[in-house]
This record gives C-alpha cells, sequence and structure tokens, in this order.
C-alpha cells in the first residue's frame, strides 16, 4: 500500500504522464485534491474531466493530520497538490510520518513557480531567499518579509514574495504601502507557467484589473545588461 504525492504542475494539462497513469490505476480508490494553499487556475470539475477522475477535497487539517498516513497502510492514496508537491514543509512533514510508521510513499514532481519565474528573463542563480506576504488582520501585521528582501538586496539579489492566495492586488498594494519600504520598480507576475503575463513598474501604476491569479511579486535588486534586456523585451 503506498500514499501517493502527485504535483499537478501550473495548468490543467500540467501533471506528468506516469501521475495521470497512476491515477487510472484500478487500485486507487482515494484521490485527494489538497485545495487550502493556492487559487487554482481552473476549476475543479476541469481538472477531473481532464484526468477523467474523481476527487475529495482536503483540508489544512486534514492534511496537517496522520489521517492520509494511516489511510495508506491499508489502500493505496494519492494526495494531489498543485505546482510541485515538495514546495510546502507540510507535505515534507507529511513524508517524514510515512517514514516513521513504515509507510510506503512515492512523490511524482511536476512544474512549479520557481520553474515558471524563468519566463522573466531574470536568472535564477541572481534571486536569494524567497518569502512570503500574509493577509493581514487585527493585531497580526508581521512585516518579516521586509527583512528577507533587505538582506537578499545587500548581496545584489532579487527576491521573489509570494502571495497570500486570500490577498487581491489592491489589497497587496495597500499593505505593502504601510511598510513605508521603497521597492521601486517591481516585477508583477500573474498566471505563471499557463498563460504568463508581467508588469513592470511601481506597484500603484500597475492596473488592477488586469491582475489575474495566482500571482506574485518580484522584488527587483542590481540588474545584470542581459536582464536589462529581458525586462525591455516584457514590456516592448
Amino acid at each position: 500500500m503506498t500514499l501517493y504525492i502527485i504535483g499537478l504542475g501550473l495548468e490543467v494539462k500540467g501533471i506528468s504522464l506516469r501521475g495521470k497513469k497512476i491515477l487510472k490505476s484500478a487500485d486507487i480508490k482515494k484521490i485527494y485534491l489538497e485545495n487550502y494553499t493556492v487559487d487554482f487556475p481552473y476549476t475543479i470539475k476541469e481538472l477531473e474531466k481532464e484526468l477523467k477522475i474523481k476527487t475529495v477535497t482536503a483540508n489544512r487539517a486534514l492534511v496537517e493530520s496522520e489521517k492520509l498516513v494511516e489511510m495508506a497502510k491499508n489502500e493505496d492514496v494519492a494526495l494531489l497538490i498543485y505546482g510541485s508537491p515538495l514546495m510546502a514543509t507540510t507535505h515534507i512533514s507529511l513524508i517524514n510520518t510515512c517514514r516513521i510508521k513504515k509507510v510506503k510513499y512515492k512523490v511524482l514532481h511536476a512544474g512549479s513557480i520557481f520553474d515558471a519565474i524563468g519566463d522573466s528573463g531574470l536568472s535564477f542563480y541572481k534571486f536569494g531567499k524567497t518569502t512570503s506576504l500574509p493577509k493581514w488582520e487585527k493585531n497580526f501585521e508581521p512585516k518579516s518579509f521586509i527583512d528577507v528582501i533587505k538582506e537578499n538586496k545587500s548581496i545584489k539579489a532579487h527576491t521573489l514574495l509570494l502571495v497570500d492566495i486570500s490577498l487581491k492586488f489592491e489589497e497587496c498594494v495597500k499593505q505593502l504601502k504601510e511598510t513605508k519600504f521603497d521597492f521601486g520598480k517591481v516585477i508583477l507576475c500573474s498566471r505563471l507557467g499557463i498563460k504568463s503575463n508581467f508588469y513592470y513598474d511601481n506597484l500603484e501604476n500597475i492596473d488592477a484589473d488586469k491582475v489575474k491569479p495566482p500571482y506574485c511579486i518580484i522584488v527587483l535588486s542590481e540588474l545584470s545588461d542581459y536582464e536589462r534586456d529581458s525586462i525591455n523585451y516584457l514590456i516592448s
């Protein structure tokens, strides 16, 4: 019996051929779809139609519990994850639980935002630490991501800023303004790997109506000549 942790890639047809084959296996009776870490660029019905399967929604509580691992002791279970499956620490913890409980598991990788970011024309080697912008709530306005950006800038590295899926672009801009940090011109990446769109400007100048989820922001540091050329191609 095996727990299959399967990446879906970035678009509805992004899953690997092997992943698709496993899902069609008669041995797999339970197929779960994680739905809390991303704003899907397609509907669940579109995914199920493409893969010819039926899925069960897996919320955070289920994925972070040991229930999937316990199920996989007695039957094959699949967990579908948007993008590449091991980008979140939750999924690494899931694998560690399998190891502790001696449950077989298999990871099937797929394309992720870290692959598609290359469409920006920036060098992957010039990115520093990745950080996240959460949605602020009352008495919860973490700004630690600014420290990461500053640290990256100190070594002339760009920052990939991942944005909480519940945060609309207008709210995102408002939060970033309240940090009083000078972001300068950024690259806004919309629907990476699906129909990638890039906007190079100051945040307040980017038309919110054009920003489709999922989206992220590249906070730029020092640009090389070829990176400047790439940006010119993006905005030409």
